[in-house]
């Protein structure tokens, strides 16, 4: 049944392989079970909670992804995405996280719709690849510089604006002690180094301070603290019309998830030889459409919006080379949803050092990025650089949209093909002078 189903035969590999593929596909990302509910608790949410819509969220996706596209693409709740859920829509807007889950959930009504008329296939076209690069690389500062703030490492200062913090408080040493330890397992080539990281910097902290285990009660009811919480209405502001916020929330959704979507494409399907000889994706519909729907029940469930990750490439490399290694990696999120609430007790002085690391991961994506050709190198820089110091990726990714067409107008190499650039560079202009 399976080698009908996944064509194991067609692609070189065997059950046993894409078992093991999957297994190492699921270590390499299961941080994000402990990540994941963290940043969201700082948007106000309960963490048992969502630590069991992520398990559930992550399974849904994975195992959807296998068995519709057929590809060893693992999903779940995106890095970078749940910041932004949290640390601009929630603490930055004012938006309550109830209305934000609305957001996700238009943000995957929109992406139903845009993948069944073909927009999103034409948008990832029409977009250079060096704004996806740059784009994920703001985000890796973003997320490092949250990183390095809740660890008590980087401080605000009127002077400076930021400052070094005093290393030598518990929350600062035990977080340090977590980057050495997690970089350490890493450059040793230790399989779930970031988890392992996490739960020795956790042990750390509750044996010499700043924290104390206190876990709560361990219940799948836990997912009745956000499971159909999201507010659509709100969202919507039916009563006022469809606001701004809303607006700017589905189109930074829409992009982020994409650019996360289309450089973990390229990189896991040529890495596992399933892309076409001119570098298209085959099935590509059906990958964007397993994404709008794993956003759907990522919404319901409460959990910021779901894509795919890059920790696939572990698996791929594993040997994994169809949708069953997917399958696998979500029946584990499954299995691992009986220990789901135990991350509520996982203090931050464990979690920020991985915060900073999973980063510096996505630096990576930067070196595809041409820093010779001013055309790539200024709108990149200005998206990279934006977005932590504006503390938003909706003004990176503004700025970099922008730069990168004015600097096409003006080289003259602006062609009828690239209408699609020019409109979202006016929409970001306009957000600009609506916002001033």
């Amino acid at each position: 049944m399976l080698q009908r189903l996944f064509g194991l035969a067609e692609r070189g590999t065997s059950v046993r392989t894409e078992i093991a593929a999957g297994f190492t596909t699921f270590i390499t990302m299961a941080y994000i079970v402990v990540v994941n509910p963290l940043i969201l608790g700082d948007a106000g949410m309960p963490v048992a909670a969502v630590a069991v819509a992520t398990c559930l969220a992550s399974a849904f996706g994975c195992i959807l992804m296998g068995v519709l596209s057929n590809y060893p693409l693992a999903m779940a709740p995106g890095m970078g995405l749940n910041a932004y859920f949290t640390y601009t829509v929630v603490k930055g807007m004012g938006i309550p996280w109830q209305t934000a889950l609305g957001c996700v959930f238009l943000s995957g009504c929109a992406f139903a719709l845009l993948t069944a008329v073909g927009v999103r296939k034409v948008i990832i076209g029409a977009l250079p690849r060096s704004l996806f690069a740059a784009i994920g690389g703001g985000i890796g500062l973003f997320i490092a510089f949250i990183g390095l703030k809740a660890a008590g490492i980087i401080v605000a200062d009127q002077g400076t604006t930021v400052a070094l913090g005093h290393l030598t408080t518990p929350t600062a040493a035990v977080s340090l002690l977590g980057l050495l330890v997690i970089a350490a397992l890493q450059v040793l080539g230790v399989r779930g180094y970031m988890l392992i990281g996490i739960l020795v910097t956790a042990l750390a902290a509750w044996l010499i301070g700043p924290s104390h285990f206190t876990p709560g009660h361990f219940n799948l009811h836990d997912l009745s603290g956000t499971a159909f919480k999201l507010d659509i209405p709100a969202a919507l502001n039916l009563r006022g019309g469809i606001g701004r916020s809303v607006l700017e929330i589905i189109f930074v959704f829409l992009f982020v998830d994409m650019f996360d979507n289309v450089g973990t494409l390229v990189a896991v399907t040529r890495r596992a030889g399933l892309a076409g000889a001119d570098g298209s994706i085959p099935r590509l519909n059906r990958i964007l459409a397993a994404d709008s729907a794993a956003m759907f029940v990522g919404a319901v469930a409460g959990t910021s919006p779901v894509t795919s990750y890059i920790e696939s490439a572990a698996g791929v490399a594993a040997g994994g080379r169809t949708g069953l290694t997917s399958v696998v990696v979500g029946v584990l999120f499954l299995a691992t949803l009986l220990i789901a609430p135990i991350v509520q007790a996982i203090p931050a002085a464990a979690t920020a050092p991985a915060l900073v690391l999973v980063g510096a991961l996505m630096m990576g994506a930067l070196a595809e990025i041409d820093w010779k050709d001013p055309g790539q190198a200024i709108p990149a820089f200005l998206t990279v650089v934006v977005t932590p110091l504006s503390y938003s990726i909706t003004n990176g990714l503004a700025f970099g949209i922008t730069s990168y067409a004015l600097l096409k107008l003006i080289r003259g190499q602006a062609r009828a093909s690239d209408w699609l650039v020019f409109v979202l560079a006016a929409l970001c202009v306009v957000r600009f002078v609506y916002l001033s």
